[in-house]
């Protein structure tokens, strides 16, 4: 992977973790990045576009923005093995195993998120060493970030910087990939659930 790619993996991991404090600070931060690592004018244009849709929002407007875009819609989670296993069992074993991947790299986790929150996973692949193992997560990372673009509206402030991902970094997911993202996922089967309990 090369200094650009790495580039854009910490630059979307900044602009897709949730809009606190620190995250409207870290903007000059994220500008001098593009300016020192971005060396494609074009990949320049397409960044400040994206950064722009989400400046042009204040605080307020963002962090609600950000939980109705991916707090609340399932197809558009930022959670990797949400999207691969949805409510299935197996869900536990895949957040262990990206647990190892982590922690075998020579990685610690110092945020509350799981394993497979993808803005941590984008910005642990930004730093690691190439490995076939890694190769395995960029893929499966680009199925999920196929899905979610996919039902994102064009006119969402995050759809750039998730468009510029899947160009500029991921590789494009097989068809193979895509059927088997969605033959893994189980599905909440909520038609089975009892009507609601009054409490007092």
């Amino acid at each position: 992977m090369n200094v650009q790619e790495r580039t854009l993996l910490v630059i979307g991991s900044r602009l897709l973790a949730y809009p606190d404090e620190n995250f409207i600070n870290e903007q000059i931060d994220i500008q001098e990045c593009v300016q020192d690592n971005i060396t494609s004018e074009e990949m320049k244009k397409e960044l400040n576009k994206a950064l722009k849709a989400l400046h042009s929002l204040s605080p307020e407007e963002l962090k609600q923005t950000y939980v109705a875009t991916f707090d609340l819609k399932a197809k558009h989670g930022l959670y990797l093995t949400a999207h691969e296993f949805g409510d299935s069992s197996k869900r536990g074993a895949g957040l262990i195993k990206l647990q190892n991947i982590i922690s075998d790299a020579g990685f610690e986790r110092v945020d509350d998120e799981l394993a497979d929150y993808l803005p941590m996973l984008f910005e642990f692949l930004a730093v690691a060493p190439d490995s076939q193992e890694n190769d395995r997560l960029l893929r499966r990372l680009a199925a999920a970030l196929k899905r979610i673009l996919s039902s994102m509206p064009l006119d969402s402030p995050y759809y750039d910087i998730l468009h510029i991902l899947a160009i500029y970094v991921f590789p494009e997911p097989t068809k193979e990939e895509i059927d088997k993202l969605e033959f893994e996922r189980e599905e909440a089967d909520l038609e089975e659930l009892p009507y609601p309990i009054m409490y007092k």
